[in-house]
């Protein structure tokens, strides 16, 4: 059987935290998709889906990274079915993030039409402490992005906080 991870997100923006599990889990799965979440709950996005696609495609032609990208909507267990996803991979960075991880899973387990694992794969040590939430409040106080995101990413992030700026 092969072996189809995704690895699902809001990916507003890509961090070098998700490049890192993205790597990682390309290595270890004989496919893997990344899911961007059409309609997170989370504030409201930045960057469309679109600009998100070419973000994250741009970094996996520069790392040489074999990964399929697709947006979807609605609950993350009908696309898994959807795709034959056989396996969902998860990044861990603290404590609290395993509290919501095994919450998340356990949902995900109920509502599931199909068998699948969930892998946690821990944030390497750089990472720890990275979140896009973090890297949006650096942007809007024209911090220094380098250390958390691409360069491709960083351009985009100074041209989105000068449009938000503008407003």
């Amino acid at each position: 059987m092969e072996k189809v991870a995704l690895y699902p997100g809001s990916f507003d923006p890509i961090t070098k935290g998700h490049i890192d599990i993205i790597k990682r889990s390309s290595h270890l799965f004989d496919k893997l998709i990344i899911g961007i979440f059409k309609n997170s709950t989370k504030s409201k996005a930045w960057f469309s889906d679109e600009e998100k696609v070419e973000m994250i495609e741009e970094i996996l032609k520069k790392e040489d990274v074999d990964a399929e990208i697709k947006i979807f909507n609605g609950l993350l267990v009908d696309f898994m079915y959807e795709e034959k996803v056989n396996i969902l991979i998860r990044g861990l960075r603290a404590l609290s993030d395993y509290e919501y991880e095994l919450q998340f899973t356990l949902t995900n387990k109920t509502l599931s039409k199909s068998e699948f694992e969930t892998v946690f794969l821990t944030a390497s040590r750089e990472y720890l402490y990275l979140s896009s939430s973090l890297v949006k409040e650096v942007a809007l106080n024209k911090g220094d992005l380098h250390f958390f995101v691409t360069e491709n990413v960083e351009k985009r992030l100074i041209k989105k906080v000068e449009e938000l700026q503008k407003d």
